[in-house]
C-alpha cells in the first residue's frame, strides 16, 4: 500500500497546540529557535542507527528512514526558505510536494547513517540561519504559492511544528 498524501493544511499549528503531538506555538520564543532545533536533533540519536530503520510500521506509514530523509530536507529548505525572507521583500516560495520528493529520491532506500549526518548537517545550518536573525528582521515576510503568508518568525514556529511533529510520528 502506497503513502496517503498529506493534504492538509497545517498553517493553523500557528494559532494553537497540536493536539497530536503536543506543540504549543505560544511557547517558542524566536530566539529559541537554535536550541530546540537542536534539542530535536538529540531526539533522532540512534533512530536510524537501528536494524529496523528502513521498516514501515505499517505498509501506509513511512519508516524512521523516510521520516528522517524528510525531516533532513525540511531543515534545508526552510532554510532557504528563511534565508529568501531576509534577502527578497516578501518573496513567493516554490511548491514543494513532499509526497513526490519522497518517491523521487527513494527515501525507503537511502543509506541511513548518510542520512543521520546529513540531518545533523542540515539541522545545523536553519539553526544558525535562525541564530543570525536580527530583532528588525523577524517581521519580515513571505509567501507560500498557495497565498499563505508567513513572518520569518511565524515561519520558524510552523517548521519547528513540522520537525517535532515528525520525531513524534516514529514514537519517540
Amino acid at each position: 500500500m502506497a503513502i496517503e498524501p498529506d493534504t492538509k493544511d497545517w498553517t493553523w499549528v500557528l494559532d494553537e497546540p497540536c493536539a497530536e503531538c503536543g506543540f504549543d506555538p505560544a511557547a517558542v520564543a524566536v530566539t529559541d529557535l537554535p536550541d530546540l532545533i537542536e534539542q530535536n536533533l538529540r531526539g533522532w540519536d540512534g533512530v536510524l542507527t537501528g536494524p529496523d530503520a528502513a521498516v514501515r510500521p505499517a505498509a501506509h506509514i513511512w519508516s524512521p528512514l523516510e521520516y528522517g530523509c524528510h525531516v533532513r530536507d525540511v531543515h534545508r529548505l526552510f532554510a532557504e526558505r528563511v534565508r529568501l525572507m531576509l534577502d527578497v521583500d516578501d518573496p513567493v516560495f516554490a511548491n514543494w510536494d513532499q509526497d513526490v520528493t519522497a518517491v523521487e529520491d527513494r527515501y525507503g532506500d537511502q543509506d541511513p547513517r548518510v542520512v543521520a549526518d546529513e540531518m545533523a548537517v542540515a539541522a545545523a545550518a536553519i539553526a544558525a540561519v535562525f541564530a543570525d536573525v536580527h530583532p528588525e528582521q523577524w517581521q519580515r515576510t513571505g509567501r507560500r504559492s498557495n497565498g499563505s503568508a508567513f513572518t520569518v518568525a511565524s515561519l520558524g514556529a510552523y517548521y519547528l511544528h513540522d520537525v517535532v511533529h515528525h520525531l513524534h510520528d516514529i514514537g519517540r
